[in-house]
Formats: structure tokens, sequence, C-alpha cells
């Protein structure tokens, strides 16, 4: 009997196999459980592809590698023990495999980086929530936890759900099961399992974006662990659930194609779980709010002539994590896999999680996301895998329209008579003020919120006669709308980083709003309008939680007070950036933008954004601006000339001018700009 984790090649299996109950494969004895699983013989290869729970002994003298986490899990008891042993201590802290178990439960252990000597250990907690979507009762619950348990903030995250910093041990189930009765959940929010599936927060009422969000609940369902550890261990056993749809419950239960892990309280995951987190995203076409392409799955919404949805696009192989001077790691786009009815998208999605569960790698954390099967492999043989699992071949992707990123922000109508608004939270921290007016209005008017990927809030279902009232309440607790907050700030993420997070570097949140306002000083500097922008995001560490990898101007920590600068994103987050300066020292960034931003000023094309700027232009010729740098050249004196000796030239300059929205005074003064300098340049 064999198996191999992260192998590109298949292995051939015993039709039966003897496994202890919850300890995975180690001796056979007695009371072994027989687990008979069919076997799929396809013509094209001359192998067989079963499900397999645990890493067992190979055949061979030469045992597989596994991570420490891997053996964590298998000895687990399905993600109980030893973190059950380890909360009712008196020490404030768990040990080294509690500290991994807990994260299926959707917590963090971490302490605070800015104290000296004993170290005071907290909790972070994460919710999950698809699609964003935040009942009243829970927004509420979670406001209260907060000031009762917390540290008097919520975190809106990246991924449109809430992170609840600074729980004590003692604390934790309190916490937990207050957020369980009120019908939420932080099971699978962090861990090696699917994570919160993301959809539009846009509480439209058109058959798009509902079927979206339709869909996006029912694959979070589907990937939600079965075996009832998460209620266990936080309120007894008692399972608090709405009913399952028979679709979700059909599609997890069939094996036709052995998907499937029989008579296992894990039919999907067995006892090793998947190799790594595991990240979807589905939307609907033109709509990139989820960035779409940096999921292990992104999920793209096809309708026909009549804006009915007939089934989707699948993309796969996205994610953001890497490590530093690693060139073997690398964040990477999800790539087009194919087509399906929407009557299938369930079953396709499990297809590509068990391609993965079976072959990701489980040696070296690493490189265990679906991206680097994926580059191991490429498309064709991964989607010749997927379809085994499917049952199906897969159809050539539909075209699409071209993608743009929606915010979501200001006042829009839902389509069923009610209103949404979208709010902007810098860095997605609530508190203070903001808090307290959010909760009074949420309250008040008893109305349900959803959490965007941007970090941001939606309040929804608001009846028109309630938006004057509510529009004085925000305005008064410094929620503005989107046209009186700086664009910069629109845009920009950044992840909690110092002091909670453990990975990381060097600031991330608490110093973006600083950072910001270099970026803008340096935009007036050059002379950039206020109304023009770009994306920045900014990260503590290389794991890139607030995807900087796609940011125009994206900020990685690499050392104490240093950044890693990365370009060449695009505003609709469909081109992924590229690293441009290592070590760049905090107080050193003007060196750095003030050439990029005057070059990108002066030599773009018409409406060209930054991010594509720098591409264009490319990194060798940007570096040798940065490195040539010496400042803004002194302008010459202008003189009130007549810039045109005859009506034919201006006409001409005029046409040329519109092309890249200037006039023709302002292109003129252009190429005698430019004309001047070359002339200098070619004195040197």
């Amino acid at each position: 009997m064999t198996t191999s984790f992260g192998a590109s090649n298949f292995t051939i299996f015993e039709p039966k196999i003897k496994i202890h109950s919850f300890n995975g494969l180690k001796s056979i004895s007695s009371n072994a459980l027989f687990l008979t699983k069919r076997l799929h013989v396809y013509p094209h290869r001359s192998s067989l592809i079963r499900a397999v729970s645990t890493p067992v002994k190979p055949v061979t003298s030469v045992e597989t590698k596994r991570s420490k986490v891997e053996i964590i899990k298998e000895h687990s008891n399905f993600i109980r023990y030893p973190l059950n042993e380890e909360l009712v201590t008196e020490a404030p802290n768990i040990n080294e495999a509690a500290t991994q178990l807990i994260k299926f439960h959707g917590s963090y252990q971490q302490y605070n980086r800015d104290e000296r000597g004993t170290r005071s250990y907290s909790f972070m907690l994460r919710t999950k929530n698809p699609c964003g979507k935040v009942s009243n009762q829970l927004y509420l619950a979670m406001d209260d936890l907060a000031d009762q348990f917390g540290i008097g903030t919520l975190r809106l995250t990246t991924r449109q759900t809430f992170q609840l910093h600074g729980v004590l041990k003692k604390d934790l189930k309190t916490v937990m099961s207050t957020i369980i009765r009120c019908m939420g959940s932080t099971l699978g929010a962090c861990g090696d399992l699917n994570r919160n599936v993301l959809a539009p927060p846009a509480p439209f009422a058109r058959k798009d974006y509902l079927f979206a969000q339709q869909t996006a609940e029912n694959i979070a369902v589907l990937l939600t662990p079965q075996s009832g550890f998460y209620y266990d261990m936080w309120v007894d056993g008692e399972r608090i659930m709405t009913a399952e749809p028979p679709e979700v419950t059909k599609a997890r239960n069939d094996n036709s194609h052995g998907t499937n892990f029989p008579d296992s309280p894990e039919p999907i995951y067995g006892t090793q779980f998947l190799p790594r987190k595991f990240k979807i995203a589905v939307t609907v076409p033109t709509d990139n709010s989820v960035d779409l392409f940096t999921n292990d799955i992104g999920v793209a919404v096809v309708s026909d002539e009549d804006g009915e949805p007939k089934g989707f696009n699948l993309y796969v192989g996205g994610g953001m994590g890497r490590t530093h001077r690693l060139e073997s790691t690398f964040p990477r786009l999800a790539e087009p896999l194919g087509y399906v009815p929407k009557e299938d998208i369930l079953y396709a999605v499990k297809a590509i999680v068990v391609t993965q569960r079976e072959n990701g790698r489980r040696d070296d954390r690493k490189y265990s996301r679906m991206k680097y099967l994926l580059s191991s492999w490429g498309i064709e043989k991964f989607r010749s895998v997927v379809e085994q699992y499917y049952g199906k071949k897969f159809e050539p992707c539909h075209e699409l329209p071209e993608w743009e990123f929606k915010s979501h922000l200001g006042w829009h109508e839902q389509g069923d008579g009610a209103l949404f608004c979208g709010l902007h939270v810098d860095n997605g921290r609530i508190k203070g003020v903001m808090k307290k007016t959010l909760r009074e209005i949420i309250e008040k008017y008893n109305l349900n919120v959803r959490i965007t990927a941007n970090q941001n809030i939606v309040l929804c279902d608001i009846r028109p006669a309630w938006k004057r009232p509510i529009t004085t309440a925000l305005a008064q607790g410094g929620l503005l709308q989107p046209r009186y907050v700086d664009p910069l700030n629109i845009t920009a993420m950044a992840c909690p980083a110092l002091p909670l997070c453990p990975l990381a570097i060097t600031e991330a949140e608490r110093g973006t709003p600083d950072l910001l306002k270099r970026v803008r000083a340096v935009f007036e500097t050059v002379g950039l309008k206020y109304s023009e922008s770009l994306v920045v995001r900014v990260t503590g560490c290389p794991n890139g939680c607030a995807r900087p990898y796609m940011a125009e101007l994206g900020f990685v920590g690499d050392g104490p007070n240093s950044y890693q600068i990365w370009l060449g994103g695009t505003p609709n987050q469909t081109t992924i950036a590229r690293s441009f300066m290592d070590r760049v020292k905090i107080q050193e960034l003007e060196k750095v933008m003030e050439p990029l931003f005057y070059n990108w000023k002066r030599k773009r094309q018409s409406k060209e954004s930054f991010g594509d700027f720098t591409n264009r232009t490319g990194f060798e010729k940007l570096k040798e601006m940065v490195d040539k740098w010496e400042g803004i050249p002194e302008a010459s004196p202008r003189y009130n000339l007549k810039l045109f000796v005859d009506r034919e030239t201006y006409e001409a300059m005029d046409v040329l001018a519109k092309l890249q929205d200037k006039s023709a005074d302002q292109l003129a003064m252009e190429v005698i700009d430019n004309f001047i300098a070359s002339q200098q340049n070619g004195s040197e």
C-alpha cells in the first residue's frame, strides 16, 4: 500500500485499508475499521485513483516525508487533541500542537510584540461570513464582544470577515459560544481547509448577483467540516445550524468518481484535511471587487442573453504568499480551467479540491498551496486530473467583458425599493466614535450589513426615508461619503502587522495613514491632481494578506523599517506586480516615488494608469529614472509667446492633444520641454 503527497505521478493502491478511528494509519489491530473504496481505471493511463485520508508507509523502505503539521493533524482526533486539554490548563497560552489546531477553529495565538519581558498572550478570532453577510444580531454581538473581551475594536478583513483581537484564553469559550449562538461561526476561517468564500457584497436584487451570492454560500456549506470537532470544543457538542440545501448534501455525499472517504466523519477532508489554506471567490462579469484571480478557485457567473445565469467560468491556481529571497516561491494569478453548467458547479469545485488534497505537497508547507501544483503540472495535466474526479470534460471558458474594480461605496438603489450605503473604513479598523456611530445606526434601524474584500462595510436594506438621518449621523461619526475621502485611501489596504501578528517584519496598518499622506504629498510636488490615484497596498511580511502583489504600488515589509517595493499591478486587479526594489528604508521612500510619479505625469499616455505606465516603460528604464534622479527640474521662465504661427498647425496639434486628453497648448509646451531636455542631455 502506498501514497505520495505532492508527487506528480499517480500510485496504485490496494482496495482495502485498515484505519484506527481518529488516529490515522498506524499498526493494524483487531479493532481496526475496514474501509472498502472503489477503484477507477482510466483508459489513457495505466493507473488507479482512490482517495486516501492519511499518509501511510510505502512499500519501499523510504518513508514519505511529511511536515510537522501533517503529523499533528494525523494524531489530533479530527482537530481535537491536544487542543481540548490545553484549553483547560491555567497557563495563558497553549502548546505548539494546539496552536496549529486552533487555527481550524478560526483563531491564532498572539502576543503583544511592543511589550518587553514576559509575553502577554491573547488570541485573535476570525469569523466566517460567506459573501461578507453579517446579520443584525451578529454585528451587535461582535460589537459587544470587542468591548467586553477584546481590545475595543473590530477589524474588517480582506476576505469579508471580522477579526477580533486580544481575547484571553480563559474567555475563548464564552466568546466562541456567543458567536455560534448568534448564528455566526469561526469554523474554517483559518487552517488547512477552505477559508471564507468571497462574493460581491452589493445587495443588488439582480439575478446574477443573487445567483453568485447563493453559489458562494453553497460552496461554503459544501466544504464545511462535518466531524463536529468545532461544536464539541465550544458548545459541548450542541449543533446550532440551519438546514443545508439538498443539492449541497447530494454533492458532498456523491462518491461516483472516488472523491470521498466512505464512512469517514470527514467525507471530503479525511483526517489530514488539505495541504494548506484554500481560497475561493465567486463573482459576476465586470465586478472584480473580490480580487478573483488571487484565489485557488475563481468562479464567474455566465448568463444568457436574457440575463439568466446558465453556468460558470472557472479559474484556478491563484495565490499571494511567498518567501523573501526564495525565488521558488511566488505570487500567481489564477488561469482559465473551463466552463461548467450551473447544476455542476458543486461537483466541479469538489473535484478541484480533491485534486489538491491528493496531489498538493505535504512535505514542505512553503510549497503546499495549489498554485505550486499548477506551476509544476501545467494547466493541461491539472485539467485532465480534475476531469477524472469531476467525471466530465470541461468546456472552454466563455468570453467575458473587461473586469473593473467596484468599491460599492456610497448610496445605491438595491432594485427592490430599498437602498444600501457602502462606507469606507481606513484599513478596516472600526474603533472609537466610528464604532459607536455604526452601532447606534445598525441597532436603531435594525440593519443587516456586509463586509467588502477591500476592508469596508455596507449597510443594507435601508428605507429611502432613512437616507437623510443616516447620512447626517454617519457624517457626525466621521464616516464620510466617498467623494469626501482621499482617492488614495479608497483603494488602499494594509494588513494588521505589528504589534500582534507574529509574522510581521515591519509596520503595515499603523504606518499606512502616514504613508498615504506622503504619497499624496509627492503627488502634489510633481503636479498630479487630487482626483488622480493609484492602488497602494501595504503588508508587514511577504505572506501577502492585503494582496500587495496586485497593487500598482505595493510595499512589502522586508526588514525593520524597510520595504520591498512592487510595481505593475493594475486598477482592475487583473495584472500581477513585480518586485522593483529591495530594502528601501521607510524614510527614503520619496527618493523612489518622486522620480516615478514625475515621469508618469509627463510621459504617460492618455488615461494611462500608473501600473500600466510602469509595465510599458519597463523596470530597466524605471530604475534608471530613480538612480539618476536629482530632483524636480526647475521650471524655465514662461513667457506669453504665440505657440502657433498658423491655424493649420494649431488644428493638427489640437487633434493629437485630444487623443491624450490635453489641450493643444499643453501638448505644445510638453513637446518644447522635451526638446529642450533632450538638447541638455546631449550636451552633457
